[in-house]
């Protein structure tokens, strides 16, 4: 940016009228605007009433020092301004003060001309240079902010998207079943529920959230006549119906989608149980996934407490009766003790997402 002293109004402040004068005369001959003040009063008087770019403050003065002025300059002008400190004090702790203190030079008087003009320009293009400095931090600070809520905005997009997605996949798998979409949902929230309670991050239990509506996708490939069927089935009949973890797993692998590949996790284990008398792989204890843990404790209680065609809904505690007596064959002990502890939340989604 090139230099310009007429965009500079500098302000002298001293109480020898003739040094004010002096001074005066210089800056204004090198180009500059310029006006005195005998006190600091006076000279917050000018401040408040017009723009300064520097001041030129002696030290020794009646009732208030240059100090003074200086340190009330730093600690309360809100306006960005450089101090000069043009004294007859000779002393070298003064001069390292006020430099500490925020002072852009310290002359000595009887100051030479050039050394007086060299410091009120040196100390008006540092002035310049902070201030562009500042003007181009806040710029930087505001298009970073501007460019963090556009990534939000597509973060949540693309969340969003992607929990459609997901939503219409497990949705696919309720045109061929008995369950309702809110099963679908409550699945979802029960699983984050109960990561979250287990102690999992977070992030892992909104994806548990997410990925968790697609445990019983596979049902897309199980033949209606044995789905939909409504009384018992037999022997072979389940075993063809047990096949759909297995064609979850299937839909749901090797993708570039971690939420669909944890979605095929849990589609795949979500029907084995602790002891290892489940299916389709017969895994025990910590061999099961997490997720799919959690799933079948999830499953288990939201199958028994909800009306199907087969059969009427249990009560609370009579489903809790049954997963209780299955607490360390069917269910791992600690996520079930961890889902009767969050119950209530349990029960408020259940309401929340209650069948039509």
């Amino acid at each position: 940016m090139t230099f310009n002293s007429a965009d500079h109004k500098i302000l002298v402040v001293d109480d020898e009228a003739a040094i004010c004068e002096l001074i005066k005369h210089l800056v204004v001959h090198e180009g500059y605007e310029a006006s005195t003040a005998s006190g600091v009063d006076e000279a917050l008087e000018k401040l408040a009433d017009d723009e300064y770019s520097l001041v030129i403050s002696d030290i020794n003065m009646p009732h208030k020092s240059g100090i003074d002025l200086l340190e009330y300059l730093q600690n309360n002008y809100d306006k960005r301004i450089a101090v000069l400190m043009v004294t007859a004090i000779d002393d070298r702790s003064v001069a390292i003060k006020t430099l500490e203190m925020g002072a852009y030079g310290y002359i000595i008087k009887p100051f030479d001309r050039n050394e007086l003009l060299i410091n009120v320009a040196n100390a008006l293009h540092r002035l310049q240079l902070e201030i562009d400095n500042y003007r181009y931090s806040e710029e930087l600070e505001e298009l970073i902010n501007e460019r963090t809520e556009k990534l939000k905005l597509a973060e949540l997009e693309v969340r969003a998207s992607r929990e459609e997605t997901i939503y219409r996949l497990a949705k696919a798998a309720e045109f061929r079943d008995n369950e309702t979409a809110q099963h679908t949902i409550r699945m979802g929230y029960f699983c984050g529920t109960l990561a979250k309670e287990a102690g999992m991050s977070d992030d892992l239990s909104e994806s548990l959230r997410l990925a968790g509506p697609l445990h019983d996708v596979g049902k897309i490939g199980i033949p209606d006549t044995i789905l939909l069927k409504p009384g018992k089935l037999t022997a072979e009949e389940f075993e063809t119906i047990k096949k759909h973890s297995e064609i979850g797993y299937r839909i749901l692998s090797d993708s570039k989608s971690d939420l669909l590949n944890l979605g095929a996790v849990i589609a795949y284990t979500h029907h084995e149980k602790f002891d290892g008398s489940g299916y389709p792989r017969g895994l025990a204890g910590s061999e099961i996934p997490v997720s799919g843990r959690i799933a079948a404790v999830c499953d288990v209680f939201d199958a028994l407490t909800s009306d199907r065609v087969y059969k009427a809904a249990m009560t609370v505690d009579e489903s809790l009766a049954i997963m209780k007596e299955g607490r360390g064959s069917h269910f791992d002990p600690h996520l079930l003790d961890c889902f009767i502890k969050c119950l209530p939340q349990i029960m408020a989604l259940k309401m929340k997402f209650v069948d039509g």
